[in-house]
């Protein structure tokens, strides 16, 4: 009788080798050979965020609380609100900025005789009480501001690990700016010839402090920054404009060059301050008109469509062994020979 067959190996599962035959896998990797699984749905995976979602709201229900609900989730009648992100403390006044810190004795004196408005002072423990301490608490006593005193861990906190404050520090709230057209309708109002600064570029906040002092200090009227790509008027600019900016307006343009063009509709001339501009400022016969003055960067100068709205590039003269003037002196420089030329014309 023959054999079936049966108990005979199949082709295929046998391999010669050197240590002889070798029998298959035995049908171990079938299941390789067949493919993967159904992959399991994301709330029954424990490491898929819905799978955590699904566990928290689980442990929820098994606490008590109603199958609709949620953890953290308001009462009936509450306003939801979105959680703060850790690490960034929350934006009272709604601009999207945070308040600022000024650290260091000096610095914190400065502020405080520049009068920028500040929110609290706050003081170590056990501080060493010096001349500048002193004049520090006198001046926040005069302007009753509220003086906190914290252990030094918390103040190290506050005013940044990186940061040496010696003891003290100053928290000032974010700045309110203007808008620039309404900005230009109230100088208008006012019967005042039109003098702006625009800031192209510009990302040292010393610089654009140095040019709120100038614009004080010449007889213009605002600063204009642009919302990208710029510097805003952090504690930093407060210090540098020497209380200047407490009394002239810095406006914010969401786009700088459609602002400019914004301002040329209304009658105002745009000059863009440029090593290689085509027009000198002595003798500048735009002087009169109503005049919004553009500072590029020290580095890249300005920008090509800001470049492209000027209505004219202005140079300042200066001698061939200096390649540039600083933004803030240029500026500066400028606004002189605006406010002489325009003392003139009065005349």
């Amino acid at each position: 009788m023959k054999s079936s067959g049966a108990n005979k190996p199949r082709a295929g599962a046998v391999r010669k080798g050197r240590k002889g035959p070798q029998v298959g896998s035995g049908g171990q990797g079938r299941q390789a050979l067949e493919g993967k699984k159904p992959t399991p749905k994301a709330v029954d995976r424990p490491y898929h965020p819905a799978g955590k979602r699904k566990a928290a709201q689980d442990r929820f229900v098994s606490a008590g609380g109603t199958a609709g609900g949620r953890p953290g989730a308001p009462r009936s009648g509450a306003p939801e609100q979105r959680p703060q992100r850790r690490g960034k403390p929350a934006d009272a006044s709604g601009t999207g900025q945070l308040p600022e810190v000024v650290t260091g004795r000096n610095s914190v004196v400065e502020a405080l005789r520049a009068t920028i408005p500040a929110t609290t002072l706050y003081v170590a423990t056990r501080i060493e009480v010096d001349d500048r301490v002193k004049e520090i608490l006198n001046l926040a006593t005069k302007r009753n501001l509220p003086i906190l005193e914290v252990m030094r861990p918390e103040l190290d906190r506050l005013a940044g690990f990186d940061s040496v404050h010696q003891g003290v520090a100053l928290k000032i709230p974010p700045y309110e700016y203007a808008h620039p057209v309404e900005m230009l309708d109230t100088v208008i109002s006012r019967g005042q010839v039109p003098l702006f600064v625009a800031l192209d570029g510009i990302t040292d906040p010393r610089n654009l402090g140095a040019i709120i002092r100038s614009v004080a200090a010449f007889g213009g009227q605002g600063v204009i920054v642009p919302q990208r790509r710029s510097v805003g008027l952090t504690a930093a600019a407060w210090k540098t404009s020497a209380g200047a900016a407490a009394r002239t307006p810095v406006a914010m343009a969401a786009n700088l060059t459609q602002t400019l063009k914004a301002l040329k509709e209304r009658g105002v001339f745009v000059l863009g301050l440029d090593g290689d501009g085509d027009v000198e400022l002595p003798g500048l016969t735009w002087a009169k008109e109503p005049l919004v003055i553009v500072v590029g960067s020290e580095g890249k100068g300005l920008s090509r469509l800001v470049t492209e709205t000027c209505d004219a590039i202005v140079s300042v003269p200066i001698s061939a062994s200096t390649e540039s003037l600083n933004a803030g002196i240029a500026a500066s420089v400028t606004l002189y020979e605006i406010s002489k030329l325009r003392a003139k014309k009065k005349k």
